[in-house]
């Protein structure tokens, strides 16, 4: 029995669609597998970190193997410590792969550069004292803050992209030229 034009073209369709749809799925899975290496618990995870106060810069993995690496988050610690009174605290997990996460979502790989890290309890009542900006119970005295900017990176691009993560505070300070990000809740200002 032969086929009408009409019964082939309709089947050739099917076939294209069908076929189209194998195709493009093939050609999209290293882009998913890629994704999703990137996205797996145990890929390794840096960070490229920059005191402007110290002049301290240090690039680390700081999670491999599925959990977070000892050494790596001491050496963070020390870099992101109170440089007025050299007060070493640590510094929240969270907040490290919050800087990991926005790194990739701004697509750089140079250093934040940090202005402030952990702040101890006296530093920051200085701090208060001198400038309106200072919370009280600020986060920074927790670990769970940082004041960074990006060479290079737009300071309106990098906010935006912290505000998209949705993952704590974030707050703009133009005329100082830096963002705050922190694992407080959710909230934005400036």
């Amino acid at each position: 029995m032969a086929t009408s034009n009409a019964e082939h073209d309709a089947g050739r369709r099917r076939f294209l669609k069908w076929g189209g749809g194998i195709i493009a799925g093939l050609a999209l899975a290293p882009n998913l597998a890629s994704a999703s290496m990137h996205r797996s618990p145990s890929a390794v995870r840096t960070l490229n970190l920059y005191n402007l106060h110290t002049g301290e810069e240090i690039e680390t993995v700081f999670w491999e193997h599925d959990r977070f690496v000892p050494d790596a988050l001491a050496d963070i610690n020390y870099v992101l410590r109170d440089h007025r009174t050299d007060e070493i605290a640590p510094i929240d997990r969270d907040l490290l792969t919050l800087l990991y996460d926005l790194r990739g979502k701004v697509c750089t790989r140079k250093p934040f550069q940090v202005i402030s890290g952990y702040r101890s309890p006296a530093t920051n009542a200085m701090l208060r004292k001198h400038s309106r900006g200072v919370a009280k119970h600020s986060l920074h005295m927790q670990g769970k803050a940082i004041d960074i900017r990006v060479p290079g990176c737009d300071l309106l691009h990098l906010h935006g992209a912290a505000i998209e993560l949705h993952r704590g505070g974030v707050g703009l300070y133009r005329r100082s030229n830096f963002i705050h990000v922190d694992v407080g809740r959710v909230r934005t200002w400036g």
